[in-house]
C-alpha cells in the first residue's frame, strides 16, 4: 500500500491522485469528480491488483448506511466516465463479475508536492456561498451535476425546507468551472409581482431594464456564452416563469436552468429531480450510537448542534432520542436545523419531550392528508414558541422585508415598542445562531429570512394585528432611505447602485402595502417621490412612469399638495421623455411642471422643467424652441450658487447650437462646460445623464464637424472606456450612438462602426431601451450598405426607418435618412433617392435642424449628377452646400462637398480650378490625413497635379 503519510501523488496514465488532500488531477489540473466516487478511487488504488468485494466497498464508502448495489454502480460509472476509462483503451477500474472491482493501472508513486496549484476560476455570479458541509445529498448532487451535461432544464421538487436551495447552490459551485463562472442565483422569494420576473432576473445578472419587455435584452446577454441559471423559489409564480423559461431554454443553446419548487414547471423540455426527506434512523429498540449516525437526518442533527454549541458527542443514552426527533421532524432539514438550534439550550431530552408534546399521535396520524409543508409549519410554530420574546417580535417585524437587509434597515424597522436598537440586534445575532435568520452572502453585512420562515413569521404578524404598524415603518424607513439617496450626488454611480439598486425590492414592497386598501396612500406617494431617482439611475423608466401615475392619481385634485404634485409630474414628464422620446403628453406635464415651480418659487424644480421642456423640443425637432428654452434654462441658472447649474446651461446651449448649425458656438459652450468639469464635486440634481461623460461625447462630434478629427477620435475612445465604466445603461447608449458609432462611420472605418454598431444594439437589447435600439439597427443596416453589400443594406435599411416609426422624427435619425437616399444612388434608383432627399430637406428646413444641411444638399447634388433631367442644377448644390458649411464652421461637410465639386469640375473639363477648389479646403486640415475623406481628397489632388 502506497505511503499517505505525507500524501505522496499515485500518478497512473495521465492523473495524479492525492489521497490525504482528496485531489485528483489530470495532466496537473483539478478534475472535478463526485465525492463517493473519489472515496471509492482512494480505496482502489490503496489495493492495487486486488479484487475489492462489493460489500465491502458498500460497507467502506457508505459507512452502514442501507445502499443497494445500484447505488455502487452509478458512482463507478461516473468514476469511469470522469477517468475517460471507456474500456477500448486505457483501463483503470475493471469489474469483476460476481466479486467486486479492481483498480488495474499501473501507477507510480511520486513525492508530495510543495504546494498544489491553483485554478483561476471567475467566482459564481450572486451565488449564496457553499455550505461548509452537504449531508445526505452527494448523491442528488452528483446526479444533478451529471444531469446538467444531459438536460437543459432540471427542477428539484419538494416541500418547503427539504433542502432544495442547498442542493441547487452545491451543484452551481460544484458546475461553476465548467460553466467558467457564469453561474447566476436568481431569488423569487421576495418577489410578489409575477410581472417583475424578467426584471429580477435581468438584476442577478447585473443588467438594468427600462421598458415593458425586457425578454430580448436577457436573450442577448445569455447567448454571450455558457450559463447556468439557478431560479429559487419559483412556486408562486409557475404561471408567468414557466413560459419564459421555456422561451429562454428554447432560444439560448448553451443555457442551462436549475430550478427550485414546491412543484413542477410542467413545462417542454423539463428533468424533474424529486427530493426526498432525509433517511431517518428507524423506530426499533436497541439502536447505538454508529448505526444512528449511519443516517444522514442524524447526521445533520449532531452536525448543527456542533456548529451552533461546539464539539459534541452523541452518548449512547442519547441516540435514540435523536432517532426519534429526526422521525418526528419527518426527515426535513429545516426543522431538523431549528430543533438542533435549541439543543444548547433544552438538551436533547429536554428537546425530545417538547417535540413530543407539540406533534401528538393524533397530528402524525393524520399527516399523509396533509401537504408536507405543514410539518415544517409546525416545527416553525414549536421553535417560534420556545424563542424569549424579544426574538420572536423581531423575527415577525422583519417579515415585512422582501429579500435581503441591512442591519441598520432590521434595527430601524424591529426596534421600538419595548425593543431597544442594541436589544434588536442582539435578537438578530441570536437568530442567525438558529438558523431562523441567515447572512445574505453579499460583500456587505446584510441578513435574509428564508422564503418559509418569513412567510411564517408574516402569518403570526397578522395574527397579532401588528402588519399595519410594521409594514408602515418598513415604508417610512425607505421613504427616508431613498431621500438620503437623492440627496447623495457625491457617490460615484457604481458604488451608488450597490448601496441603494440593492433595495429595489424592499422600494416595490412597500409600495405595494402603501397603495394597497389597508395601506397608507400618503405615504405611498412620498415614498414614490423619493424613490424616483432609483429608478432613473437603473434606467427603469416604465417602471417609474407606472408608480408615478399611481401615486398622481392617488393624490387626486386635492388642494394644498402642490410641491409633492411638482415632483411627482417633474418624474412622469422625464420618464415619458427618456423613455419614450416623442411622447405627445410629455411636454404638457412638464409645462404643468414649470407652473408649479414658479409658483413655488423652487429653482430647482424650475430647472428640471425648463431642462425637460428643452429636451423635449430637441425630440421633436423644434430647435428654435429649443434654443429658447436653453436660454431660459441659463437665465434661471445665472443667480445658482451652484456651479453645476451653470455647466448644464452651458452643455444644453451647446446642443442647442449643434443642431442648429453653429458648430463654432457650440464648441465655445461645450469648451467651457469642459473646462469647468474639475469642479463637478457632485452629480447634477436634475440631469440622469453623466455629465462628464455626456460633455464629452458632444465635444467629439464638434470636433469632428469642425475636422478635428485626430482630437475627436482619441476623445471618443477615452469616452467609451469611461462609458463602459460607469455602468449606466442609458449614458453608455448615448457614448455609442452620439459619438461612437457615427464618428467611425464619417471616418469610414466601416470595421470599427460595425463593431460600436453591434455593441450598442447588444447593450440596448439587453436593457431594453428601445429607442436606441431602433437606432442601433437602422445604423447597422447603414454600415452593410457602406461596406459594399447595398444589395442587403438597403432594404435593411428601409425596413429599419419604417420599423422606427416616429422615433424617425428624432435627431439622430436624420444621418441615417440621408444615408438611405445615398444607398438609393448606388442601387441606381435616383428618382427614389431624389424623393427621399427632398423630404428630408423639407423636414430640415421646418425644423431649423440645419447641422446636416451640407451633407444632404451634396447628396442632393451627386443625385442630380446621375438624373438627366437634374443634372445641370448639380453644381449649384454643392457650391450651395460648401457656403453653408463654412457659415457654419463644419470643415468636415465642407471637404466632402468640395471633393464633390471638384469631381463634377474635372468631367467638366475645369481641372485647373477643381485642384485650386480641392487645395484650398484640405490645406486647412492639420490632422486627420488617415481618414477616408482625406485619402480620397489627396488622391484627386495628385490625380489633378499629374
Amino acid at each position: 500500500m502506497p505511503d499517505r503519510s505525507e500524501d505522496s501523488a499515485i500518478s497512473f496514465g495521465p492523473f495524479r491522485l492525492f489521497p490525504k488532500s482528496r485531489l485528483l488531477e489530470k495532466e496537473g489540473s483539478p478534475l472535478h469528480v463526485g465525492g463517493r466516487a473519489l472515496d471509492i478511487l482512494i480505496f482502489l488504488a490503496e489495493r492495487p491488483g486486488e479484487v475489492v468485494d462489493k460489500r465491502e466497498l458498500v460497507k467502506r464508502i457508505w459507512a452502514d448506511v442501507n445502499v443497494d448495489e445500484g447505488s455502487l454502480r452509478f458512482h463507478v460509472a461516473a468514476l469511469r466516465k470522469a477517468l475517460g476509462d471507456t474500456g477500448k483503451s486505457a483501463r483503470y477500474v475493471v469489474n469483476v463479475p460476481g466479486r467486486g472491482y479492481c483498480f488495474v493501472a499501473s501507477f507510480a508513486q511520486a513525492a508530495a508536492p510543495a504546494a498544489q496549484p491553483t485554478v483561476d476560476i471567475l467566482p459564481p455570479r450572486s451565488l449564496p456561498a457553499p455550505l461548509s458541509k452537504m449531508i445526505g445529498r452527494e448523491e442528488i448532487v452528483e446526479k444533478i451535476s451529471n444531469g446538467l451535461l444531459l438536460h437543459r432544464f432540471m427542477t428539484v421538487v419538494g416541500p418547503g425546507g427539504i433542502g432544495k436551495t442547498a442542493v441547487a447552490v452545491t451543484v452551481g459551485h460544484r458546475r461553476s468551472q465548467d460553466f467558467g463562472g457564469r453561474v447566476f442565483f436568481v431569488d423569487f422569494g421576495p418577489l410578489r409581482d409575477a410581472s417583475h420576473i424578467a426584471t429580477t432576473i435581468a438584476s442577478a445578472l447585473g443588467l438594468t431594464i427600462s421598458s415593458e419587455d425586457p425578454t430580448p435584452g436577457l436573450l442577448t446577454f445569455l447567448r454571450t456564452g455558457q450559463t447556468l441559471l439557478i431560479f429559487d423559489s419559483c412556486e408562486h409564480v409557475l404561471d408567468t416563469l414557466a413560459p419564459l423559461v421555456e422561451r429562454l431554454v428554447r432560444e439560448v443553446p448553451q443555457l442551462r436552468v436549475l430550478a427550485t419548487s414546491r412543484e413542477s414547471f410542467r413545462s417542454e423540455g423539463e428533468r424533474i429531480f424529486r427530493l426526498f426527506p432525509l433517511d431517518c434512523p428507524p423506530e426499533r429498540e436497541g439502536l447505538d450510537v454508529a448505526e444512528v449516525l449511519a443516517y444522514p437526518a442524524a447526521q445533520l442533527f449532531v452536525e448543527r448542534i456542533a456548529q451552533s454549541s461546539g464539539p459534541f458527542q452523541l452518548s449512547a443514552e442519547e441516540a435514540p432520542l435523536v432517532a426519534s426527533i429526526c422521525r418526528r421532524l419527518d426527515g426535513i432539514a429545516l426543522a431538523i436545523e431549528l430543533a438542533a438550534g435549541r439543543v444548547n439550550a433544552y438538551g436533547i431530552a429536554g428537546t425530545a419531550s417538547l417535540l413530543d408534546s407539540r406533534f401528538s399521535l393524533q397530528w402524525r396520524g393524520r399527516r399523509t392528508a396533509v401537504p408536507r409543508h405543514q410539518t415544517l409549519a409546525a416545527a416553525l410554530d414549536w421553535s417560534y414558541d420556545l424563542l424569549p420574546p424579544a426574538e420572536s417580535a423581531t423575527l415577525r417585524r422583519l417579515s415585512v422585508f422582501a429579500g435581503p437587509f441591512a442591519p441598520g434597515a432590521a434595527a430601524a424597522v424591529a426596534a421600538g415598542d419595548g425593543l431597544s436598537t442594541s436589544e434588536t440586534l442582539e435578537a438578530i445575532d441570536s437568530l442567525v445562531t438558529k438558523s431562523l435568520i441567515s447572512p445574505s452572502g453579499s460583500r456587505t453585512l446584510r441578513y435574509r429570512l428564508l422564503d418559509t420562515t418569513r412567510t411564517y413569521a408574516h402569518a403570526k404578524l397578522n395574527e397579532l394585528g401588528e402588519t399595519k404598524q410594521f409594514a408602515r415603518r418598513h415604508a417610512e424607513h425607505f421613504r427616508e432611505f431613498f431621500e438620503r439617496a437623492e440627496a447623495d450626488t457625491s457617490t460615484p454611480l457604481p458604488e451608488w447602485l450597490s448601496i441603494y439598486g440593492a433595495e429595489l425590492d424592499n422600494a416595490r414592497a412597500a409600495l405595494d402595502w402603501a397603495f394597497a386598501p389597508d395601506g397608507d396612500a400618503v405615504l405611498g406617494i412620498a415614498l414614490t417621490a423619493a424613490a424616483v431617482t432609483l429608478w432613473v439611475r437603473l434606467s427603469l423608466f416604465a417602471e417609474c412612469r407606472e408608480r408615478v401615475k399611481t401615486a398622481l392619481a392617488a393624490l387626486g385634485d386635492t388642494d394644498g399638495d402642490d410641491r409633492i404634485r411638482m415632483q411627482l409630474l417633474s418624474a412622469l414628464g422625464w420618464s415619458l421623455m427618456y423613455g419614450e422620446g416623442r411622447a405627445r403628453e410629455a411636454r404638457p406635464i412638464l409645462e404643468t411642471t414649470l407652473k408649479l415651480a414658479d409658483r413655488l418659487d423652487d429653482k430647482d424644480f424650475r430647472l428640471r422643467a425648463l431642462w425637460g421642456l428643452c429636451i423635449d423640443q430637441f425630440n421633436n425637432g423644434q430647435f428654435g424652441k429649443a434654443r429658447a428654452l436653453a436660454d431660459r434654462f441659463a437665465n434661471a441658472a445665472a443667480n445658482s450658487s451652484d456651479t453645476t447649474d451653470l455647466m448644464l446651461g452651458d452643455r444644453l446651449m451647446a446642443v442647442a447650437l449643434h443642431y442648429l448649425g453653429d458648430q463654432n458656438d457650440a464648441r465655445l459652450r461645450i469648451d467651457r462646460v469642459n473646462a469647468s468639469l474639475h469642479e463637478l464635486a457632485e452629480k447634477p440634481k436634475i440631469f440622469p445623464l453623466d455629465l462628464r461623460i455626456s460633455t464629452q461625447y458632444f465635444r467629439a462630434r464638434i470636433l469632428w464637424l469642425q475636422g478635428l478629427a485626430d482630437k475627436a477620435q482619441e476623445l471618443a475612445a477615452r469616452n467609451i472606456e469611461e462609458g463602459r465604466a460607469n455602468g449606466h445603461a442609458l449614458t453608455f447608449c448615448s457614448v455609442l450612438g452620439q459619438a461612437a458609432c457615427p464618428i467611425t462611420f464619417w471616418a469610414g472605418d466601416f470595421e470599427a462602426a460595425e463593431r460600436h454598431g453591434t455593441e450598442l444594439l447588444e447593450h440596448t437589447e439587453r436593457h431594453a431601451i428601445r429607442l436606441w435600439g431602433l437606432w442601433a439597427r437602422a445604423f447597422n443596416a447603414a454600415v452593410i450598405a457602406r461596406r459594399g453589400d447595398v444589395t442587403t443594406g438597403l432594404p435593411l435599411l428601409r425596413e429599419e426607418l419604417n420599423r422606427a416609426g416616429d422615433a424617425r422624427f428624432l435627431p439622430r435619425f436624420l444621418p441615417l435618412l440621408g444615408e438611405l437616399a445615398a444607398c438609393f444612388l448606388e442601387a441606381d434608383q435616383v428618382d427614389r433617392g431624389l424623393d427621399v432627399i427632398e423630404d428630408v430637406l423639407t423636414r430640415c428646413n421646418d425644423r431649423q435642424e440645419l447641422w446636416y444641411l451640407p451633407e444632404l444638399i451634396r447628396i442632393k447634388g451627386e443625385l442630380m449628377l446621375r438624373s438627366a433631367r437634374h443634372s445641370g442644377d448639380a453644381e449649384a448644390r454643392f457650391r450651395e452646400a460648401m457656403d453653408i458649411a463654412v457659415k457654419q464652421g463644419a470643415r468636415f461637410w465642407e471637404l466632402r462637398c468640395a471633393t464633390s465639386l471638384t469631381r463634377f469640375m474635372i468631367g467638366a473639363g475645369q481641372s485647373a480650378d477643381a485642384l485650386a477648389v480641392l487645395e484650398n479646403v484640405s490645406k486647412s486640415f492639420t490632422e486627420g490625413a488617415e481618414f477616408a475623406d482625406m485619402r480620397i481628397a489627396r488622391d484627386l489632388i495628385a490625380q489633378l497635379r499629374a
